[in-house]
């Protein structure tokens, strides 16, 4: 696609699913945002992340534990920032109508989503058994990705429809 088509499909685009694809980027990037607060705390630039004052929610505890240095030798709250702003990069991808002419993005949107998802949750499980507490910011993020995930659907499932009348046909 022509660069200056992209733009003006981007910016000035109405479609549904465009909307619903401008949802999702902010939703990542809020939720990369959050990693970046984490991240932060984690090293050493803030002195507490603020918690909800009811519930399971110690998230000085479980970020500074174990559980959120243990991999690739850097703080977590980084990896969540980075994963999230690819996430949000995907849903950016390609013009106002892409699930019919790159039904390939939609449709790696979605996994990337249900992906991040299935993360987040595996994530929320470690903090409680290593910590029997929950990073408050992070089960934010958790939400946020939920509502992201469900938002990606609608233009998937009109990019496999375009798929499976590509291979019909």
């Amino acid at each position: 696609m022509q660069p200056a088509r992209l733009s003006r499909e981007l910016r000035l685009g109405t479609s549904p699913d465009l909307t619903r694809r401008r949802w999702v980027v902010g939703l990542n990037l809020a939720c990369a945002a959050i990693g970046g607060v984490v991240g932060a705390y984690q090293i050493g630039m803030l002195r507490h992340l603020p918690d909800p004052p009811v519930g399971p929610f110690d998230s000085d505890r479980v970020d500074a534990s174990n559980y959120g240095y243990k991999r690739l030798d850097v703080p977590d709250g980084f990896l969540m920032t980075l994963t999230y702003a690819g996430s949000a990069a995907l849903a950016a991808m390609g013009g106002e109508d892409r699930a019919e002419e790159q039904p390939h993005l939609p449709i790696a949107t979605s996994a990337k989503a249900v992906y991040d998802l299935a993360t987040a949750a595996k994530l929320a499980q470690e903090e409680w058994s290593e910590n029997r507490a929950l990073c408050a910011w992070c089960q934010a993020a958790t939400a946020l990705t939920a509502v992201a995930a469900a938002l990606t659907l609608p233009e998937t499932a009109r990019a496999a429809r375009s798929l499976a009348r590509q291979a019909g046909g």
